[in-house]
């Protein structure tokens, strides 16, 4: 297992909800899910992207899928315009009844949306969404045309599993859409995502995504590399941004804040699962990352409070 397969565990469809909406122009939808991410495909037709974080609108054409990073509103219209008349734009969220409905005049000239609102938590998850920008837009290269066309009869249909195959499609979409955006050349893609090719530090980088409790030392990691210690240090540094025991670290203390919040496993048991030898170490490394210790961090959890 790599970091992407990791980070990407939590983002998943799982019970969520789909949406397919005919816009016509001068229409436009307002998303107000305030979701963390939100897959957008045009099944037919083209659209615009307003985020209040982006400075233009993006265009999407059918071929291709965007990437929405919430949990800000954002609006698909028909034309590029950040301003609408009353009735032009609508709010709506994914799942509404409403969402099948068409927005715009002219029905010689549709287009049809379909969108998934992802309802993403934990922290591993969310080291991803950091990394990505306001929306994203990438082409298929795969030819996805057979794929688009049965997602648009599934969401017509109530078969029996209707939700568990747009499940499985849409998390395969979301997959291709956000990889295929870090490989492109332009992208700012993370550090561990660039090494993850690389000779030396791909093999460490997966050793400590497989087995992140393990007590690795440099020396070790060296090991699952083949080079020396201070080749190690030299090349990871230089390609992930932090020292490789500085970068476990700060993935151990994600996992154990995932694990604090959605487990009853005591401090000390999370701690072992991690590497740790005691409780102690734990949770000083915890609150050094985190700014909290590990039980006010899973207080907070519990009451849906915010966790720095």
């Amino acid at each position: 297992m790599d970091p992407f397969d990791n980070l990407l565990r939590g983002v998943h469809a799982d019970g969520a909800a789909f949406g397919r909406s005919v816009l016509t122009p001068p229409g436009a939808l307002r998303f107000t899910d305030g979701a963390p991410l939100t897959l957008c495909v045009p099944l037919r037709g083209e659209g615009w992207i307003s985020h209040p974080e982006s400075d233009k609108p993006r265009l999407v054409r059918v071929g291709e899928a965007a990437a929405v990073r919430g949990p800000a509103p954002f609006v698909f219209s028909a034309e590029p315009r950040s301003s609408f008349q009353p009735g032009e734009l609508r709010d709506v969220r994914c799942g509404q009844s409403g969402m099948t409905d068409s927005v715009g005049a002219d029905q010689t000239d549709r287009m049809v949306l379909l969108v998934g609102a992802y309802h993403v938590q934990g922290r591993a998850p969310q080291r991803l969404l950091g990394a990505l920008p306001p929306v994203l837009v990438v082409p298929d290269d795969h030819d996805c045309a057979a794929l688009r066309d049965y997602l648009d009869t599934q969401l017509g249909a109530c078969r029996p599993g209707r939700q568990i195959v747009l499940d499985r499609l849409l998390d395969w979409l979301l997959v291709c859409t956000v990889r295929d955006w870090f490989d492109q050349p332009d992208a700012e893609a993370p550090g561990w995502y660039r090494a993850l090719s690389d000779d030396t530090v791909g093999p460490v980088l997966r050793a400590m995504h497989d087995a992140p409790g393990r007590p690795w030392t440099l020396a070790e990691l060296a090991v699952q590399a083949g080079v020396s210690r201070s080749t190690l240090a030299k090349r990871f540094t230089a390609l992930v941004g932090e020292p490789p025991l500085t970068y476990l670290t700060d993935w151990r203390m994600t996992l154990a804040a995932d694990m604090l919040a959605e487990s009853t496993a005591t401090v000390a048991a999370v701690a072992h699962q991690l590497g740790y030898a005691d409780a102690f170490g734990f949770s000083a490394a915890f609150k050094r990352v985190h700014g909290v210790s590990p039980s006010g961090h899973r207080r907070l959890a519990r009451v849906g409070g915010q966790v720095a």
